[in-house]
């Protein structure tokens, strides 16, 4: 299986909002979801899932177990805890949202974890989020890099997170961007705005086809059912390597996902 390159976000969306864009994203086309135990949004993305009457079997749901649940005893109760939330057997994708704080749970602790809720069935893939190399390093010696299906970071014009990028595609593990809009700065970018003219896009679009064609799946979110459309489009928008060596010259390692006592040591 292989990881939608264009899906939905859900970060900071809850209650009667997130069941609104999940039910307009599936309405336009969209399969692959993305949600989190944090978010406390799981129940009401299960809700729209439901209510939307897209079938099982068409979706890419992912979620990702929160600090609290890392260790080998908590990890898959808690996972068969959204899986009851968001309605479903299974999901496809689950993510170790953040490595444990001080490493109070080891890496292979939570991944050995991971592994057995997979093979229990109750996630088809398994992967990381926040894992600067040291940390894949630990995750690929726990349980091999093919079972690692993609590490989410941020990543956008601003913060192109190379040293990572790097290290995962000389491992060929699969890179998931988040905050790929960074925050909508990306789009008030005189750069991204004039190659948006040139091709007759938004600046969403830009940056979302930048990330994909450099092989990065992404996951905009968005409460306006025109921005879900819109953003869709950029699925099929080509940038050419002008276009692309404009956009890499934007890089100003400018992180703005660091939270404080549980950001690892930044590459």
């Amino acid at each position: 299986m292989t990881i939608p390159a264009f899906g939905l976000g859900t970060f900071r969306l809850q209650d009667d909002v997130v069941i609104q864009s999940v039910k307009n994203a599936l309405d336009l086309g969209y399969r692959a979801i993305d949600t989190a135990q944090i978010y406390e949004n799981e129940a009401a993305v299960g809700q729209a899932i439901a209510e939307s009457g897209v079938a099982r079997d068409e979706l890419f749901i992912t979620t990702k177990i929160w600090i609290e649940n890392l260790s080998s005893e908590a990890l898959i109760p808690s996972l068969e805890e959204s899986l009851i939330k968001l309605r479903t057997n299974y999901v496809d994708l689950t993510l170790i949202h953040w490595p444990s704080p001080g490493k109070a749970i080891s890496v292979k602790e939570s991944m050995m974890a991971l592994m057995a809720a997979k093979e229990a069935g109750l996630t088809r893939q398994i992967g990381i989020s926040n894992f600067p190399i040291a940390l894949m390093k630990e995750a690929i010696e726990a349980v091999g890099v093919e079972n690692i299906a993609t590490n989410q970071i941020e990543l956008h014009p601003f913060l192109q997170n190379r040293q990572v990028v790097d290290f995962a595609q000389q491992h060929a593990l699969h890179i998931t961007s988040y905050m790929t809009l960074a925050y909508g700065e990306a789009l008030k970018d005189e750069v991204i705005n004039a190659i948006a003219q040139k091709h007759k896009a938004t600046p969403a679009q830009i940056v979302l086809a930048w990330a994909m064609k450099l092989g990065y799946a992404v996951i905009p979110s968005s409460t306006k059912r025109e921005n879900l459309s819109s953003n869709m489009a950029a699925v099929n928008l080509h940038l050419d390597d002008k276009d692309m060596a404009d956009i890499a010259a934007l890089d100003r390692q400018q992180r703005l996902v660091s939270p404080e006592g549980l950001a690892p040591d930044w590459d």
